[in-house]
């Protein structure tokens, strides 16, 4: 029978090897952008923090009223209380509307990020892709920070306009050798595919997607593009911008032409079906292996993937390495650890 202490050694020389291997993207959840308390919030706090601010009571009770009678988080009170048509229901704008306010009164320490996208954006493998499910800013600000190139779908200067083409281009030099004319690519950006959208994010009737500043109000008249988290996501995303960031998230975990051989989750707690529907497919290859990152796991999520033979799970209190179980980790589910190591 393998030691805790063998166990533990052997699962950070696998989680090493795998950190280093070729065509790795990334799934940031929540936990990486919580930062000890000191970024943005996890979800599970999300109602205490805005409920004070919205100021129709009626819906802020039929919103609490859902929360008391069971349901599992804002989200799933919204869901609740959806009448799933194609647009918003007042109750989710008036949701959006409040943790927009929230999140753009918070400016978080961009290090730890900044380290992350600074290691990242050093491998070998041609545009990184980063898939966040987050609606923080912390990825670009940070990459801006320290200098490197990140590319979200959005083109221009002031409220920027959706294209997902860019995420096709290539940045080089053409230069004359004795075999002729020659591509050489010069900048290899991340590619950062916010998949539940992200503040400053917004449709316009006339102008369609675009991009504010992170800290600005959208223009009046237009809509606010974060997508609440659960039954509503399976339609939205069949809509711009999010019908070709979906696309290129299945595209990379399954039939492009050089799809990820690994996908490191950090701070994600496979609470959304959407997004392990999408990974659990992704399994039947038999050359990826999928890392999960978190302070911990539901029961429920845990039996689910730790089993798997090509999965490896490090939480707090119990760790996988490809289905076999042993204790919990200090800290190697942590961002501000793994910021270092990728």
């Amino acid at each position: 029978m393998v030691s805790a202490s063998d166990f533990t050694k052997d699962l950070e020389a696998k989680v090493a090897q795998q950190l280093r291997s070729q065509r790795v993207g990334y799934l940031l959840g929540a936990g990486s952008s919580y930062l000890n308390g000191n970024g943005y919030p996890l979800a599970f706090q999300l109602w205490d923090l805005i409920k004070g601010s919205l100021m129709d009571a009626e819906k802020r009770d039929d919103i609490q009223a859902k929360l008391d009678g069971g349901a599992n988080g804002i989200e799933h009170a919204l869901d609740l209380l959806d009448d799933g048509g194609a647009t918003d229901t007042p109750y989710r704008h008036l949701v959006t509307s409040a943790l927009a306010k929230l999140f753009m009164g918070k400016t978080p320490p961009l290090d730890i990020h900044g380290e992350f996208v600074r290691r990242i954006a050093q491998h070998a493998d041609p545009s990184v892709k980063v898939f966040s499910l987050n609606y923080d800013p912390l990825v670009e600000r940070a990459a801006a920070h320290v200098r490197v190139r990140v590319v979200d779908g959005y083109l221009g200067a002031e409220h920027s306009y959706f294209d997902p083409a860019v995420f096709s281009e290539r940045i080089g030099r053409i230069r004359g050798t004795h075999k002729g004319k020659q591509f050489d690519e010069t900048v290899k950006p991340i590619h950062l595919l916010k998949l539940h959208g992200s503040l400053g994010w917004y449709a316009c009737p006339s102008n369609g997607v675009r991009r504010c500043d992170f800290g600005a109000e959208p223009p009046v008249g237009t809509k606010r593009l974060m997508v609440p988290p659960q039954r509503r996501k399976a339609a939205d995303t069949m809509i711009p911008p999010y019908s070709a960031l979906w696309s290129a998230f299945r595209g990379c975990l399954a039939h492009d032409d050089t799809p990820i051989n690994r996908l490191v989750c950090i701070g994600y707690g496979f609470a959304d079906e959407h997004v392990n529907a999408v990974i659990e497919n992704a399994l039947a290859r038999t050359d990826i292996t999928v890392l999960i990152f978190t302070k911990e796991l539901g029961a429920a999520a845990w039996s689910r993937w730790s089993a798997k033979t090509n999965v490896i799970v490090v939480t707090e209190t119990q760790c996988s390495v490809k289905g076999a179980t042993g204790p919990g980790h200090a800290d190697l589910w942590s961002f501000e650890r793994l910021a270092k190591e990728v």
